[in-house]
């Protein structure tokens, strides 16, 4: 019995997606619920499961453009590792690389594996190679019979090709010795030529739209920062009074971003310029609040939404915040759950920042910058105290929001962490 590979529907904005890499080799046998491959799309990169067990065959290579409900290939549950038919894409047939200790010996001054040939890979060497693979050879002309194979039967997967190119050039041939000036003056040795100093790697689709937002961004408003800093004294306080009650009851720990959603939540309320975008020559008002929180992940800055976040609880919101995280890590954040925010959140402090002037994130008009706790000397009551402190930064579009307005929401919420039963009464 042969299953399709589709590409799933990952919400109603999105129709098509860029099939980013293949996380399993043409013929290899897979489990029901394997990640099979990555589809990349302007919003997030997600991880598509196998549908039932089998022998994979790749219909679709890498780096190509595929619509939603697609088929890129097909499971057979009847096939054996090996036995399965090759990809459209993929050329000649399913042979498998010769097992490593058939390779050639290697010799005095021999090329080290995976080094440059001279005339580069013919088809013969690519044949039984999956899509992956065959690109990485042909791009880095690597002698296909000098890479050890670690798959089954010695088969080339993808890792061992790009360890292969991580060799480079570690197995080229020994440039002529040249022969000794006769003048005394020793010279230099010619510079390395700049192609063999610099890779260069395809921007993802992530990767580009965030590039595009951000310049768009930039060129289409007028954008000023402006800070404040805060005590952390208070809400440090009430996490380490209640962090164990608030865990053993609701699974997850108190952190400070629900803190900041909170807080974040009754500035817009009262100053709702914060909350709208330009449309036009149209001032849109949200009134609602769907806070965007600005996560780090290894494809790049993802920005998932708590959708009316005023009406969650502490708990809630700290829920919703781990989920994101952990499914970020998995690849499965649907593109759906990144988009329709008024207002971000972004927390550069997780990796040291001590201050920075974050852009909005369109058409959003402003976003809060959190950064670093850190232990400063401060006034209070008259005296110099040592306090744990955080510098606040608000970028805002000039274009509909006043300086006055700024200043008086970031205020806000800097009165509200540091006083945050304010938050529980409302006022």
């Amino acid at each position: 019995m042969k299953s399709d590979v589709v590409v799933p529907e990952v919400g109603e904005s999105v129709s098509s997606g860029i099939l980013a890499s293949w996380l399993k080799e043409d013929g290899e046998t897979v489990s029901e619920g394997d990640e099979l491959f990555e589809l990349e799309t302007d919003k997030a990169t997600l991880a598509v499961p196998a549908p039932a067990d089998g022998v994979l065959s790749i219909q679709v290579a890498e780096d190509t453009e595929v619509q939603v409900g697609q088929t890129v290939g097909v499971v057979d549950s009847e096939g054996t590792a090996g036995g399965g038919g090759s990809a459209s894409t993929a050329a000649g047939t399913d042979t498998e690389a010769p097992p490593a200790d058939t390779a050639p010996a290697n010799t005095a001054g021999a090329e080290a594996a995976g080094a440059k040939t001279a005339g580069g890979p013919s088809e013969a060497d690519l044949d039984g190679l999956s899509p992956a693979v065959r690109r990485i050879v042909t791009e880095n002309n690597l002698d296909v019979s000098a890479i050890s194979g670690s798959g089954k039967g010695g088969r080339i997967l993808k890792e061992d090709a790009l360890k292969a190119v991580e060799a480079g050039t570690a197995g080229r041939e020994a440039a002529p010795a040249k022969q000794p000036k006769p003048a005394p003056e020793r010279k230099a040795a010619p510079a390395v030529p700049s192609n063999e100093r610099q890779r260069r790697v395809k921007m993802s689709t992530l990767r580009k739209r965030i590039a595009e937002n951000m310049v768009a961004s930039k060129q289409n408003a007028a954008h000023l920062t402006t800070f404040n800093e805060v005590d952390m004294s208070p809400v440090s306080s009430l996490r380490k009074s209640y962090r164990d009650e608030f865990e053993q009851k609701y699974g997850v720990k108190l952190g400070f971003m629900s803190f900041f959603v909170k807080a974040a939540c009754a500035a817009l309320a009262e100053f709702p310029e914060v909350n709208a975008f330009v449309d036009g020559e149209e001032i849109v008002y949200n009134d609602y609040y769907n806070i965007g929180v600005a996560l780090s992940s290894e494809r790049g800055l993802i920005v998932p939404v708590l959708r009316d976040a005023e009406a969650k609880s502490f708990a809630e919101i700290e829920q919703q915040i781990l989920d994101f995280i952990q499914r970020a890590q998995d690849r499965k954040i649907m593109p759906d759950e990144l988009g329709g925010g008024t207002f971000t959140i972004s927390n550069g402090g997780v990796f040291g920042s001590m201050l920075s002037t974050p852009i909005p994130n369109p058409p959003q008009t402003a976003v809060l910058g959190m950064h670093s706790i850190q232990q400063r000397p401060v006034a209070v009551n008259g005296e110099v105290v040592i306090r744990p402190m955080m510098y606040l930064a608000l970028t805002y579009d000039h274009r509909i929001i006043d300086g006055r307005e700024a200043v008086l929401f970031l205020g806000k919420i800097k009165g509200l962490i540091e006083d945050p039963r304010k938050m529980l009464l409302d006022i």
